[in-house]
């Protein structure tokens, strides 16, 4: 039986997969390791950290709007393995809209590894379950990053 293609405007059979609240089964397509994602997330870090300071203004600014966008979108109490499958099924297309909103002049901070991956990994240390990485050194309460 071989497929036929679609008529202009027909629906396929394809259904868009819904956002499931917790880890996803192991073997389904959108199921991330945390600690994979974090390590993306720990590289967008380094990079804001290395940026220009000039540029790194900006860069605060939409990091600060993704993490509420984020806030958003989970709502309440989340994991950190909620984190990462909400950053493999919804990806950063929508991280990109909010950097050329936020700084429309600064194309630095439209670079999605750094922003998009420092703002998981900002949000990252709020999830119910978050455990500082070991080289990551602890810090007293009410010293915590954002």
């Amino acid at each position: 039986m071989s497929a036929r293609p679609l008529e202009r405007g027909a629906r396929s059979d394809v259904r868009a997969t819904p956002r499931v609240r917790g880890p996803a089964p192991i073997g389904h397509p959108y199921r991330v390791d945390y600690d994979a994602a974090s390590a993306l997330w720990r590289e967008g870090q380094s990079r804001l950290h290395a940026a220009e300071p000039h540029e790194r203004a900006a860069m605060e600014r939409v990091i600060d709007e993704i993490v509420s966008e984020l806030r958003r979108r989970l709502g309440g109490a989340f994991t950190r393995q909620e984190l990462a499958s909400l950053y493999a099924e919804q990806g950063t297309d929508w991280c990109f809209d909010i950097a050329t909103r936020v700084a429309p002049s600064t194309p630095a901070a439209w670079d999605m590894t750094t922003v998009a991956g420092a703002a998981f990994g900002r949000y990252a240390r709020q999830a119910s379950d978050y455990r500082p990485p070991e080289r990551e050194v602890a810090r007293p309460p009410g010293m915590e990053p954002d």
